[in-house]
């Protein structure tokens, strides 16, 4: 009987130990997510960047011919 008793304890302490919910030791904080720019907002920037270097170059390039004429 007595080891009958050391049995159910045994297979009951094994089951209730498996089922015991475990925390973590250290819990990791949460990578805080940036919010994405919008992609026409950079084309467009890049547009006018380019626009303004082209206008550079072209007036340049205008100057250069005058001041070989």
């Amino acid at each position: 009987m007595k080891k009958l008793v050391m049995l159910a304890i045994a297979v009951l302490g094994t089951t209730a130990m498996v089922n015991a919910q475990t925390t973590p030791a250290q819990t990791t904080p949460a990578k805080e997510v940036k919010a994405t720019k919008h992609d026409k907002k950079e084309a467009h920037k890049k547009a006018k960047a380019e626009k303004k270097e082209a206008a550079k170059t072209e007036t340049a390039k205008q100057e250069t011919a005058k001041a070989k004429k």
